[in-house]
């Protein structure tokens, strides 16, 4: 067999089985690169390891190792009463604080999973209260998270714009953040009306559903819930785990809600937002490295409170490093092998370069509804290259902003760890109920969102 379709075989090998067993992608992805590096490539183990992506792998320590020390010392539940308490009463508001509150948290780096984690809770408590749609209240909190996803020192964004680096293709930062965005809000606007959002605002304000009492506590709100959490989806694992070290350990994540009224001080929460300001300024205006900027940080944070966050180490989203730089590594070993070039100048004959770019964001939609949405952004922009980089017709900058997108606006399937997330943190439901809506409209995300995204950033 062609070495070529022996290392894309075993690529949709470790799908598959990421998808159907609890096995870490980047776990099987380095055995796969040190394998097929060897059987098939011919490669060293030292050939292999330069397609380590060390950059990747500072970057995501440092950023998720912030965002750790954010959420033990309160910031993170500070916001969201703050924001909470500025709608006045406003039921309507209460979902679109929920949906800016998520992208806020992935966009200035907490991994998509984690910021569902956190917000859906306390989204689904104010639901079940005030009388909103749960499935609109969850479905825009993960539209929100997704939205914030590609903002230059986000996880996604990181992520993609290194690989767009690598390749060497045009990149422009801001289109795809805006891209992301744009299509989620777009997204959640008709969802809203569709879902009685117009409604809520001839709701009396203030007025609880068989209860007078506030809105729920952030920090109870908070708590892990019970039910499916993963589905099979090795992204989620980051913080899956970090939950499970909670519930066994005290202080750790989700016991940190509880601590926040003694140990989560003022003064250090505003050092905290103070040192996410300097991490977008110094990365955004003076280009420095955001690994070692968001390292730099988290260290100056953990000096001033080392008690309180003596565990942040230890909630970093190891799985999720694993997982993306042992992707990468393997894509590194395809592209020493020249698979990349064979499987964009393959597509490129197959069909029209238009064609070509509409099948990639398909297969992307496909994969990411069940399993990593960084791993096919990992594995999927490459090969798209060859045809980006000639005249195709297929510009570069608009396909990358429509794989971006198509990548990630599928996690709302029950499958991936997003949609797990909603419906485990629903109360008051029908779980079988819900579970059907929420397949039913992750299904029809994965179907009409490429094509929509592929006629609005690759055809026009």
């Amino acid at each position: 067999m062609n070495p070529h379709w022996i290392s894309i075989a075993v690529l949709g090998a470790m799908f598959v089985l990421a998808t159907a067993l609890p096995i870490n992608m980047g776990l099987i992805a380095f055995a796969g690169a040190f394998l097929v590096g060897t059987l098939v490539a011919g490669l060293n183990a030292k050939a292999i390891m330069g397609g380590f992506p060390a950059d990747l792998f500072l970057t995501l320590a440092g950023i998720t190792y912030l965002f750790a020390l954010a959420q033990n010392n309160g910031t993170i539940n500070w916001l969201v009463q703050l924001a909470v308490r500025a709608v006045r009463g406003h039921i309507a508001a209460i979902p679109w604080v929920m949906f800016f509150i998520a992208a806020g948290l992935t966009s200035v780096g907490a991994v998509s999973p984690a910021a569902v984690a956190i917000i859906a809770p306390i989204a689904l408590g104010f639901a079940l209260q005030y009388g909103i749609n749960p499935l609109l209240m969850g479905l825009l909190v993960i539209h929100g998270a997704q939205g914030g996803g590609f903002s230059p020192i986000s996880i996604y964004g990181g992520i993609t714009n290194r690989i767009v680096a690598n390749a060497g293709l045009p990149l422009n930062e801001t289109a795809t953040m805006l891209a992301s965005l744009g299509v989620n809000l777009g997204v959640s606007m008709l969802l809203f009306v569709m879902m009685g959002g117009l409604r809520l605002k001839r709701q009396p304000a203030g007025a609880a559903r068989g209860s007078a009492t506030a809105m729920p506590a952030v920090g109870r709100a908070a708590h892990g819930q019970g039910g499916p959490q993963v589905y099979g989806d090795a992204e989620g694992e980051s913080f899956g785990e970090e939950r499970a070290t909670a519930r066994s350990q005290p202080g750790a994540l989700t016991a940190a809600a509880d601590a926040n009224a003694t140990e989560g001080q003022r003064w250090y929460q505003v050092m905290t937002l103070l040192g996410l300001g300097v991490l977008a300024v110094l990365t955004l205006f003076f280009k420095q490295d955001i690994g070692f900027v968001s390292i730099v940080i988290g260290l100056v944070l953990t000096l001033m409170a080392p008690n309180l966050q003596k565990r942040a180490l230890g909630q970093v989203s190891w799985p999720e490093i694993m997982l993306i730089v042992g992707v990468s590594t393997y894509v590194g070993v395809m592209q020493k092998m020249g698979t990349i070039d064979f499987v964009g100048h393959s597509v490129a004959e197959l069909a029209s370069p238009l064609m070509a770019a509409l099948l990639l964001l398909f297969v992307g939609a496909v994969v990411s509804a069940f399993a990593s949405s960084t791993a096919v952004l990992g594995s999927l922009i490459p090969l798209a290259v060859p045809f980006l980089q000639g005249d195709a017709g297929v510009g570069a900058v608009g396909f990358i902003a429509a794989m971006a997108v198509s990548s990630t606006i599928v996690d709302v399937s029950p499958f991936s760890t997003n949609g797990a997330l909603v419906l485990a943190s629903a109360r008051g439901v029908d779980r079988d109920r819900f579970f059907r809506q929420l397949m039913l409209y992750g299904g029809a995300v994965t179907v009409i969102a490429p094509l929509v995204v592929w006629l609005i950033f690759v055809v026009l």
